[in-house]
């Protein structure tokens, strides 16, 4: 079964159970779809593939994490709970990330297959290394590890 067609499915379990919070997140996370579909220039009744229905999703992640970071910052902790239920939900459909340390792993080993070493290669590495990791590791962590191996 399709990613998009999981969703489908998982927004009539979750009216039938009555979870606004799921049912609301699925809506949301199926409207999104929907806004790709038509920015890709496809018909908004189409099908995304795995790869960038899994892309949208983890959009959606990004932005609930980036929200309960303000929300935290700001003093809202009410608002940052509300976040962080609904980036549980999210994070059911995506793949398990990468630990800091497996992340570390990586980087170290793809800096050695390249043989960087010049400081100002340092943007094409990451690209290269976040081709390799897309969907498994946060991107953010990656840049952090990427500039402690740099500086």
């Amino acid at each position: 079964m399709s990613l998009t067609t999981n969703i489908k499915e998982s927004i009539k379990d979750a009216m039938r159970a009555k979870d606004a919070v799921k049912l609301t997140v699925l809506r949301g996370i199926s409207a999104a779809f929907t806004n790709e579909l038509v920015t890709k220039g496809m018909k908004p009744d189409g099908e995304l593939s795995d790869d960038d229905a899994m892309t949208v999703i983890a959009r959606e992640a990004k932005k609930r994490k980036d929200s309960i970071e303000q929300f935290t910052a700001a003093g809202r902790p009410e608002l940052a709970e509300n976040e962080q239920a609904e980036l549980a939900i999210i994070e059911t459909y995506l793949p398990t990330q990468m630990t800091r340390d497996e992340i570390e792993a990586a980087v170290k080993a793809k800096k050695e297959e390249l043989g960087i070493t010049d400081p100002a290669q340092k943007g094409q590495f990451v690209g290269a290394v976040m081709k390799d990791l897309k969907g498994k590791a946060d991107g953010k962590i990656v840049q952090e590890v990427v500039n402690g191996l740099f500086s």
